[in-house]
């Protein structure tokens, strides 16, 4: 079944690009000019992953994606000519999926664009089985249960959380403020510490060798990111 994009941008040139490249790629591209035209398409197309760029008038692509996930649950890859960390941070701690700076080459973009949906795909079928199996890591969310080869891993509660949580996105990037609204349910910024030390020792009880880890990957000056 042929994936259908939704690419959002002011720049009709940017927009050209898109739908050229991508659509040679194999994807059907519905395009929108500003954040309002983009709410419209997303309803009435359902998109499988959005592109959205974040300068755009009227509203910008921050709000735009707030008020899509208020009723849609897709990849979004953000589109920036900006690079400032802050606008990653603040895009990943909204659960974005990727982020592009522009000028940017099409056929990377087609690249992260497949990549996130493979991701995207992945994570919904583990969902639905609930449990995950990573080489020789094996995470069963209803028996709570966690196993590396032959070794049978003791988790608290919170250790669990926060594995089931990266483990059933894999590749995504999470920020420490991202993990502890979801699995502490707390915004208090002086509670980082809490999520580098509950890291560590996940690293320790799952990694064959903590100071090398092959699953839970630190994302310098952003937070981490679990690779499947």
């Amino acid at each position: 079944m042929t994936k259908r994009i939704l690419a959002v941008d002011d720049d009709a040139k940017v927009l050209k690009i898109l739908q050229h490249s991508l659509t040679r790629e194999g994807f059907e591209v519905i395009c929108a000019s500003d954040g309002f035209e983009a709410l419209e398409r997303a309803k009435e197309t359902k998109p499988d992953l959005i592109l959205l760029d974040i300068m755009m008038p009227g509203m910008d692509g921050f709000e735009t994606l707030r008020h899509l996930k208020e009723f849609l649950d897709v990849p979004v890859i953000i589109l920036s000519a900006r690079g400032e960390e802050l606008d990653r941070v603040v895009g990943f701690r909204m659960g974005v999926d990727d982020y592009q700076t522009k000028p940017f080459s099409p056929v990377e973009l087609a690249l992260r664009v497949k990549a996130v949906l493979r991701r995207s795909v992945s994570s919904a079928k583990q969902k639905t089985a609930e449990i995950i199996k990573y080489g020789g890591l094996v995470i069963d969310y209803n028996k709570r249960l966690v196993e590396n080869g032959e070794r049978s891993i003791n988790l608290t509660p919170k250790e669990f959380e926060l594995l089931w949580l990266m483990a059933s996105h894999p590749g995504q990037v999470f920020t420490k403020p991202h993990l502890l609204e979801r699995v502490w349910e707390s915004t208090y910024e002086g509670d980082e510490n809490t999520v580098n030390v509950h890291i560590r020792r996940l690293r320790e009880k799952i990694e064959d060798d903590p100071s090398s880890p092959i699953y839970i990957k630190t994302v310098w000056g952003t937070g981490y990111k679990f690779l499947g």
